[in-house]
């Protein structure tokens, strides 16, 4: 809406101003800039009107969104002119060299679509057949008889952020009184994900800050204390930030909490292949939890484990009691996601089809899995060695050996990260999160040197 002052120089022109005001339909009409106008009308014998109007936009009530607290940092980064500066904040792979790096087993997926001259047409709404069937059975096995007998869901979607999105699309719909219970702390995403489907949760205690490990008996009495039929959000693997996960009996465990309570588990697998190197072994609790006969929610992603960041490939899967159940569940999904983004890309599917149904490529993705992972298991005992010979104080920073996958929960609050920022160059999230994906082995040391700085010197 737009609001008018005059401010008048000599008020005789008042009325020569008011009829050509009349004239042109008023001051007001027919604007559509933001801003000021002003406008001065001049006569013979020197006298002045100057008419100031000024335009209000419709956005004026939006305000200025806070920087994103994880792609924030690179923003920070990328300004920093220091040649000692470190990116340890995005969850992105980089090689020793600390440049990106595109799999070769992705390069021939994608000359073999080159080969054969593959269309851009749109997918079905529930996206490419061939990668939905690769994706279920590289998460549950391709021999698990709840695929055999048809109790799966599954629907292509926008990486896992998008497959979260749309499974908390559905909570709010067919589960309006229901609270998820989100791990304190969890990846930061989560929780916006949840409020704008205007989901409730609230948070069950996972991390220990006094062993810097994993607070089981926490886990399992938030858990129990929880409404009965909660959805309960677990991290498949490599628990992002903390890169603490349960044993294999303490998996055990949270599923008797669960069924018992009758709870849905949900899980967020981001890491599969990614944090062991190996496939079987990072499925090992979502499973579990399958082979129990429990309903289940997973969310996946191709980012980590393919590198396809921007491809945005991902799946959400619903494991369900009966077939007719798991179509109904299904069809719903797919309603859900028409007027959400109508259908997924295609080509980071065709990527994973074509990997996955392939025996050499799937062999050769393998193999580069397991490297990669390798390397992080490098740098993360790199790491651990320059802070135990560093150090002098006698602490024990054994708890980074024990933490799995590309982070590592360094213990440092914000005052000691934002130390580790300001003085040393260093990049991370405030809660202490370090990406060891985007470290190498030759950057240990300097990053040694300042978490012991960071740690014993700033309160």
């Amino acid at each position: 809406m737009a609001t008018a002052a005059a401010f008048s120089v000599s008020s005789p022109a008042a009325s020569a101003v008011a009829a050509r005001s009349k004239v042109f339909g008023g001051v007001n009409q027919a604007r559509t800039r933001t801003g000021c106008r002003v406008g001065i009308t001049r006569k013979n014998f020197g006298r002045v009107m100057m008419a100031l109007a000024v335009d209000v936009s419709r956005f004026e009530g939006v305000p200025m969104a806070p920087p994103d607290p994880i792609l924030g940092v690179s923003e920070a980064f990328k300004a920093d002119k220091s040649e000692l500066k470190l990116n340890l904040g995005v969850g992105a792979y980089r090689t020793e060299e600390l440049q990106p790096y595109v799999l070769n087993v992705v390069k021939k997926a994608e000359n073999l679509m080159l080969e054969k001259g593959e269309n851009k047409e749109y997918l079905p709404i529930e996206g490419l057949a061939a990668f939905n069937k690769a994706t279920a059975e590289l998460l549950l096995g391709a021999d698990n008889p709840v695929i055999n007998q048809g109790l799966v869901a599954t629907l292509q979607s926008l990486s896992g952020t998008g497959s979260l999105r749309l499974a908390a699309a559905f909570i709010q719909r067919y589960f309006p009184e229901a609270k998820v219970l989100i791990s304190s702390p969890t990846w930061g995403n989560h929780k916006n994900i949840f409020n704008d489907a205007r989901v409730p949760w609230s948070e069950y205690r996972y991390y220990d800050p006094k062993t810097v490990g994993l607070d089981f008996e926490g886990i399992i009495a938030d858990i129990e204390a929880a409404p009965e039929g909660s959805f309960v959000l677990l991290h498949g693997c490599a628990h992002n930030p903390t890169g603490i996960d349960p044993t294999p009996e303490q998996w055990e465990k949270i599923a008797d909490v669960i069924q018992e309570k009758k709870h849905m588990p949900f899980f967020d697998v981001a890491y599969q292949g990614f944090a062991s190197g190996s496939l079987d072994e990072d499925a090992f609790s979502v499973r579990l939890f399958v082979k129990r006969g429990m309903e289940v929610f997973v969310a996946q992603s191709y980012s980590k484990n393919l590198g396809l960041y921007s491809e945005r490939v991902g799946a959400i899967n619903v494991v369900c009691s009966a077939p007719e159940v798991a179509d109904r569940v299904n069809s719903q999904l797919k309603r859900l996601a028409r007027p959400m983004y109508s259908n997924p890309p295609i080509h980071g599917a065709k990527i994973v089809a074509n990997v996955v149904g392939d025996p050499t490529m799937f062999g050769e993705w393998k193999q580069e899995m397991e490297l990669m992972a390798g390397r992080i298991k490098n740098v993360r005992q790199k790491l651990y060695d320059s802070l135990s010979a560093k150090d002098k104080s006698g602490k024990d920073w054994s708890f980074i050996l024990r933490q799995i996958g590309m982070f590592s929960y360094t213990g440092l609050n914000k005052a000691q990260s934002d130390n580790m920022t300001d003085k040393w160059h260093i990049y991370m999230t405030k809660d202490g999160r370090i990406s060891l994906a985007g470290l190498s082995l030759a950057k240990c040391d300097y990053l040694a040197d300042a978490i012991i700085d960071s740690f014993h010197n700033v309160n």
